[in-house]
């Protein structure tokens, strides 16, 4: 069950490469913002991965609470910071 758990986080991995591109290269700033969040719930699942490998979710889950809240709210920022300047 633990290589599952790793071929799904070596995929994972893969997927957040894809949104960095579209972080780096975005057309938009929106388009930026919604790649940078999208990245954000994928290390949400690829942390709750790692917690399953080494047996200590409950560890890892408390680590994803934070981290959620933490990208929760730098995307509210984000989005009051351009909402301000009119870019949005």
């Amino acid at each position: 069950m633990n290589t599952f758990f790793l071929y799904v986080n070596i995929f994972l991995g893969f997927l957040i490469l894809a949104c960095l591109y579209r972080v780096v290269m975005g057309p938009t700033t929106i388009d930026r913002m919604i790649a940078v969040s999208a990245i954000g719930t994928k290390t949400l699942i690829l942390l709750i991965l790692i917690g399953f490998i080494f047996g200590r979710v409950e560890m890892f889950v408390d680590i994803c609470t934070v981290y959620a809240l933490l990208n929760f709210l730098g995307t509210l920022a984000t989005t009051k910071f351009f909402e301000g300047r009119g870019k949005c």
